[in-house]
Order: C-alpha cells, then structure tokens, then sequence
C-alpha cells in the first residue's frame, strides 16, 4: 500500500497543483528518505516541472533544466517511492512542516505565488530519488519493473507465468506485472476465479486471459474510485479513496462471500495476508 490505484490517483490529483511549477529549493528533514543513489537536491533549484506520472507504484515528476546550463548534471526526474505511508500535499508558503514531514518542495507557481509540496512519510519507508534517466537505470528496481498491467494485450500475460510458485506470489513480483499488490492480487484472483494457491505455471491460457481481464477491470474501478483507503492513504488533495466498500476478500477472512455465502478462508502466501473463497476459486 499505496498500489497502482492509490499512486495514479495521488499523481492525477497532485498534477494540476504542480504542472509548471519551478522547484526554488528544498528541506530535506530527514536524509535518509532520499535514495542513496539520488543527486543533490540543491541541484532541483530553478527546475520546471513539466509533467506527472506514474510506472508501477512509482510517482514520477518530470523535470525541465533552468534557463541557466549548469556544469554539473541536473535532475530531469522526481521519482518517489511512496511505500507504506508516503504522501504528496501542496500547502501554503509558510505552512510549518507536520509531524511526518520528511522533505518540502519550495514551489513558485506559474502567476508567481507560491506553495510547498511536503513529502510525508509515516512509517519512513518511502524514497525521493533526484535523478537523470542514466542514473534511474541503475536502480535495480527499476530496471526490473515488469509491464504496466493496464497495458498488457489480449495473450501477454500467460507469458509471464512460469514455474510452480503460486500464482498470487507472481501476481506480487514487481519483475512479472508493475504495480500490483496485495489487495488487487486477492480481488483480480477471486473475480478471475482462479485460487490463488495454484502454480502460476499450471494456468491454461484461458485461465491468464481471464486473470488479464480481472486485473483490468479491478484496476479501472478502483482508479475511478480514487483508490482504496485502508489506513494511512490519501490523495493528494486529502481525501481517501472507496474502492475498499466493494472488496470480496481482501480482508474478509471468516465473513462470508458475497457471491455464493461460503466462508472465506485465509491463509498465508509469500509472506502476505491472503484471502480467497474456496467454492468461486477451485
């Protein structure tokens, strides 16, 4: 959490607040919420943020240089790693840093007024990277990021699938499919009625176009719903999503399901919560 849905919504929301914007400067509050491969952040000063958008569970701003060549390299992308906790929100000039803030944007906007984009991070797991494309490269995680799932055709995603691990553990590999977690796993596998126990080798074709389709559908209602609020997540602009009043099993287990009112069991699968209904999922 946040997953594809909460992080295109923080990106939709956060985009018409800081399109065109120039970074003046910026507080880091706490160091080691800046990746360590990331540039100095003092090199962002004078940079014009030009677009926002999202790979994976990645937020990314895409940043034009200052008028100003400078001799050193300069960040043309913002990618932040939200993590658990993290969270993008424009405030006031002058507004006091909160409890969880970790770094602040200061922001002149287009007219000249300003604002400033607060990073924040409860848990402090999340990562600001100030970067060049040569140097995101580097970054394991992102060079290994699979395709975007809501671009992925008729037949791609069987492809994908190898192996005897169950096919919720490669629903989670960020290598096999970008931006899927634990709760669109659950809610893709149910509606695909596929158990999320079964060898994601062992899927026929039809089985992975259905899953395909699943992962799509589960996705685009849970984006035109903002997302899903479980604890911490907000948009951008402070609200929470309400994808989370129509689950049927993430986080369910022992109620029963809403489709055919057996129980829903729950067990563990690399490591993470899994909910699943044994009568719709044989």
């Amino acid at each position: 959490m946040p997953e594809l849905p909460e992080v295109e919504t923080v990106v939709r929301t956060l985009r018409p607040q800081v399109l065109e914007c120039c970074i003046e400067r910026v507080d880091v509050l706490r160091e080691r919420s800046l990746h360590p491969l990331s540039l100095p952040v003092e090199r962002l000063a004078g940079t014009r943020i030009s677009a926002a958008r999202r790979r994976g569970k990645l937020a990314l701003l895409d940043l034009e240089p200052p008028a100003v060549a400078a001799a050193l390299p300069v960040p043309s992308i913002l990618a932040v790693h939200l993590r658990m906790t993290g969270r993008f929100m424009v405030h006031p000039e002058g507004a006091a840093p909160l409890k969880h803030t970790r770094i602040i944007f200061h922001l002149q906007r287009p007219d000249g007024s300003r604002a400033q984009l607060f990073f924040d991070d409860v848990r402090s797991f999340g990562l600001v990277f100030a970067a060049t494309p040569e140097l995101l490269e580097l970054w394991d995680f992102w060079r290994s990021l699979g395709p975007e799932p809501l671009d992925m055709g008729p037949g791609s995603l069987g492809q994908r699938l190898h192996g005897r691990r169950a096919i919720k553990a490669a629903l989670l590999d960020q290598t096999v499919l970008a931006g899927i977690g634990n709760i669109y796993a659950d809610e893709s596998l149910f509606r695909a009625g596929i158990d999320p126990r079964r060898p994601a080798g062992e899927l026929a074709e039809a089985d992975a176009e259905r899953l395909r389709l699943a992962l799509q559908e589960v996705l685009r209602e849970s984006i035109a719903q903002c997302g899903s609020s479980i604890r911490d997540y907000r948009d951008a602009n402070g609200n929470v999503g309400a994808f989370q009043n129509t689950f049927f099993v993430y986080g369910r287990g022992g109620q029963l399901c809403r489709r055919c009112g057996t129980e829903l069991e729950k067990g563990r699968i690399a490591g993470r919560a899994t909910v699943f209904c044994p009568q719709c999922q044989k």
